[in-house]
């Protein structure tokens, strides 16, 4: 999967508006010839000439979030710097209180886009931005006028939104939020009727309560069986691979095989059926790499092993917090497999990515991959690890509550 940059998504963007550079140049009131420049990646946006291509084509933010990943410029102060995490909740009844037929398509798109930072910024600077669309949307379902089939649609939107809070909410370390957002989630997709957005709804759940206790593999079967056998392969396969992880974490190796073979065939599958936005990511590199990350929680390194090196080969640092995190996974393989080295040079790599993430998660992973290194300390290799470590710990860092079993 090729990574997106700033200037190949500014280009592309411009061309799907219709909209020439003399075009965008009226509109961000920068000149033709530095559009240019942007556009060919001859000169790096400032975050606020980024702020303002991305409002001119209506990228929801993905634009400002592609340009604040550049070396030298750190997510949270750019997030605050473009104004990101305060972005203003959409008010689609500000003009009646009826709810047109075009309304439904309007915020599903206004959700995808927004739905893409989360590949750049983590839970702690998409959690306000999320859940203030879920407010918006359910004060639209309850104060406006609309049919039966409108009214559906807006629900199903509504469960989109909230299992997306929910999961910005887990990743920033609010777990009684994640776990509130996800029971709306699925109380909307219920009531619109929507088999796979339910099945997704359980998933996330089931995620949540591999941390808290909860019976997440009866959930994450429950997810798979929910959706159906007529859902889309995409969907499918991302039930089916979370249904795996699951497993994997509970120790079952056989069902996380047996649901790993059912996700892959589903991702190798083609179906003419579009498949939901909220399946974009879902891939045969993140079927890979969770692959790699059962075969580690299982303890099986040489499964797991040339999986995650050969998925982590094609993976781009500008999505720094899952990067670091799969990277723990294979510190975590190399020291199962007693390659003390190779281990402590896939931490290090997951440190330097991890700082300024706005995730709890990588912090959780890297703390529990050092205290498995204790006895190991003496190592030059471990000593110097502990001292990357100790210097990004002075960094600020954010803080929450912890988790085990989920990444």
């Amino acid at each position: 999967m090729t990574e997106p940059s700033f200037p190949g998504r500014m280009l592309k963007l411009r061309r799907e508006r219709g909209l020439s550079l003399r075009d965008l140049a009226k509109l961000t009131y920068h000149g033709k010839t530095y559009l240019h420049e942007l556009e060919t990646g001859t000169k790096i946006p400032t975050p606020q000439a980024a702020q303002r291509v991305d409002d001119a084509l209506q990228a929801g933010g993905e634009l400002a979030a592609l340009a604040a990943v550049r070396p030298g410029v750190r997510r949270r102060e750019f997030v605050a710097a473009a104004g990101l995490a305060a972005a203003l909740p959409h008010t689609l009844l500000a003009h009646g209180r009826h709810v047109g037929t075009a309304i439904p398509g309007r915020l599903a798109d206004r959700t995808a886009r927004l739905r893409r930072l989360d590949n750049y910024l983590g839970g702690a600077d998409t959690h306000q931005m999320y859940t203030a669309e879920v407010a918006s949307t359910t004060r639209l379902l309850h104060d406006g006028s609309y049919s039966e089939a409108t009214g559906r649609q807006l629900l199903a939107i509504l469960a989109e939104q909230a299992q997306l809070a929910g999961w910005a909410a887990f990743d920033a370390g609010d777990h009684s939020d994640a776990e509130r957002l996800y029971r709306v989630s699925l109380a909307a997709a219920r009531d619109a009727e929507d088999q796979a957005l339910t099945g997704n709804g359980l998933a996330f759940l089931a995620y949540q309560q591999l941390g808290s206790g909860g019976k997440a593999t009866d959930t994450a079967s429950a997810a798979c069986a929910a959706a159906g056998t007529t859902a889309t392969p995409g969907v499918q396969a991302l039930l089916h691979l979370r249904a795996a992880w699951a497993f994997a974490v509970t120790g079952d190796a056989t069902a996380a095989d047996r649901h790993l073979g059912i996700g892959m065939t589903f991702l190798a599958e083609h179906d003419d059926r579009p498949e939901p936005d909220w399946v974009y990511w879902v891939d045969g590199l993140e079927g890979e790499i969770m692959t790699g990350r059962c075969w580690t929680v299982l303890r099986r390194p040489i499964r797991a092993i040339p999986v995650l090196e050969r998925a982590l080969g094609t993976y781009c640092d500008t999505q720094a917090r899952d990067k670091a995190l799969y990277l723990s996974w294979l510190a975590d393989a190399y020291l199962d497999a007693n390659e003390i080295e190779q281990a402590c040079e896939a931490a290090g790599s997951a440190v330097r990515l991890a700082g300024g993430v706005g995730s709890i998660r990588p912090g959780q992973r890297l703390d529990a991959f050092l205290h498995r290194l204790e006895p190991h300390a003496a190592m030059p290799c471990v000593v110097e690890l502990q001292a990357l470590a100790a210097a990004a710990s002075r960094r600020p860092r954010l803080s929450g509550s912890t988790t085990s079993g989920t990444s």
